[in-house]
C-alpha cells in the first residue's frame, strides 16, 4: 500500500483537530476531528474554497438545528425534517458533497439530547466542528503543499514515451495485438489524470505579482503539450485499427508510412527534450525544422495501390493520413510556443523534477 501526500495529512489533521480541541476543553473532540478528514482537499486553492463553503453549510445546519430544537424539540423525526431542509439549501447553493454531509453531521450533532443547557451544548459542538475545518486548512497550507507542475509534467513525458514506443513497435507489425489494446485503455485512463492534474495545477495562485505572466505562458505551454500528447494518441488509436489492412499492403508503401510518421516521432522527443533541459539553448538546429510529412504523396500512393487491385477500401486509410496532418500542425505550434517560452522566460524554468 502506497501512503499518499492526502492521506497524510488526513490523519494529521484529524490528531491537530483532536490534540487542540481536548487541550481547550471542548466537549466534543470527535466532532473536531470529522470535520477534519471532511475538509482535507487536494490542492491550497481548494482548501480555501472549502474552509469557506464548510463554514457557510455548518452555519446553515446549525442554524437550522437551533431553529427546530426551539421550536419543534429534538424528536428522531425532527432532527430527519431538520436534515432535509439542511440538504435541500445547500443543495440549492451547490455546495460540494463534502460540505453537505458536513452539515448534515452537523445538524445531528447539535440536536442530540444533553445535559448540559442547549445553547451552551450547540456552541460547544459548533465551535469544535470550526476548529476541525481550520486544522485541515493549515495543515493543507503548511504540511507537503502540492507541486502540481512537477507531477503535471512527469505524467505527460511517462504518457508521451509510452504512445511514442508503441507507434514504433506498431508501425513496424511487431506489437501483440491484446497488450496493445490493453495499453490503449491504460494510457486513455491517464490521460484523464493528467487533464485533472492539469486542473488543479491551473488553479493554483500564484502570489507575486512577477510571476503572474510567467504562469500564464506555463499553463498555455502545458495546455498544448497534452493536446500534442492526445493527439499523438489517436495516430496510436488509428494504426491499432488499421494493422490488419496496413499487412496487406506493399512493403514499399508501409516503409514511407513508417518513414513519414518517424519524422514526427522524432520531432515530439525532441521537443520533450528540449522542455527536460536535456538539449542546449544554443543549439537551435535541434527545434528549428520539424519535416512535414508528405501526406499528398502518401494518399496518391495509396489511392494507386487499391485502384490497381480493386479493392473498395481504398479510402480506408484517408482518416490516419488527417490524423497525421493534425499531429504535425500540433507538434508545429509546440515548438513556437516552447521557443517563445524559453527566449522570455530563460530564469523560471518549468520543474520536471523534484530536485
Amino acid at each position: 500500500m502506497k501512503l499518499g501526500a492526502r492521506m497524510m495529512k488526513t490523519g494529521l489533521a484529524v490528531a491537530v483537530a483532536l490534540y487542540v480541541s481536548s487541550l481547550l476543553g471542548f466537549v466534543s473532540p470527535l466532532l473536531a476531528a470529522i470535520a477534519a478528514a471532511f475538509s482535507i482537499q487536494p490542492s491550497i486553492y481548494r482548501s480555501y474554497q472549502s474552509i469557506i463553503e464548510q463554514i457557510q453549510g455548518n452555519t446553515i445546519g446549525a442554524l437550522i438545528a437551533v431553529v427546530a430544537v426551539f421550536t419543534l424539540g429534538n424528536d428522531p423525526f425532527i432532527v430527519a425534517f431538520a436534515i432535509i431542509i439542511v440538504i435541500g439549501f445547500t443543495t440549492n447553493l451547490k455546495m460540494n458533497e463534502n460540505t453537505i454531509s458536513l452539515a448534515v453531521v452537523a445538524v445531528i450533532a447539535l440536536m442530540d439530547s444533553t445535559d448540559l443547557t442547549f445553547i451552551h451544548f450547540a456552541a460547544s459542538r459548533f465551535s469544535s466542528m470550526l476548529l476541525g475545518i481550520l486544522a485541515a486548512f493549515i495543515v493543507n497550507l503548511v504540511f507537503l503543499p502540492p507541486r502540481y507542475e512537477t507531477r503535471l509534467f512527469k505524467k505527460i513525458d511517462l504518457a508521451t514515451t509510452d504512445i511514442l514506443q508503441w507507434l514504433r513497435v506498431t508501425t513496424r507489425q511487431l506489437s501483440d495485438q491484446p497488450a496493445l489494446k490493453y495499453e490503449i485503455q491504460r494510457i486513455q485512463d491517464e490521460i484523464r489524470w493528467i487533464d485533472h492534474t492539469f486542473l488543479l495545477y491551473s488553479e493554483e495562485r500564484t502570489y507575486w505579482k512577477g510571476k503572474r505572466f510567467s504562469k500564464g505562458r506555463k499553463l498555455v505551454l502545458f495546455r498544448h503539450l497534452i493536446t500534442t500528447t492526445k493527439k499523438s494518441f489517436d495516430v496510436l488509436k488509428a494504426f491499432y485499427r488499421l494493422e490488419y489492412k496496413i499487412e496487406q499492403i506493399p512493403y514499399e508503401f508501409q516503409d514511407v508510412l513508417v518513414g513519414e510518421l518517424d519524422k514526427l516521432i522524432n520531432a515530439h522527443e525532441k521537443l520533450v527534450l528540449s522542455l527536460k533541459g536535456r538539449i542546449k539553448q544554443t543549439h537551435k538546429q535541434s527545434l528549428r525544422t520539424i519535416e512535414e510529412p508528405d501526406i499528398p504523396l502518401l494518399v496518391e500512393r495509396l489511392t494507386n495501390i487499391f485502384e490497381e487491385s480493386g479493392d473498395s477500401d481504398k479510402f480506408a486509410f484517408l482518416p490516419l493520413a488527417s490524423q497525421l496532418m493534425e499531429y504535425y500542425y500540433q507538434l508545429e505550434k509546440l515548438k513556437r510556443l516552447l521557443k517563445s517560452y524559453q527566449t522570455h522566460h530563460q530564469e523560471d524554468y518549468i520543474k520536471t523534477s523534484d530536485k
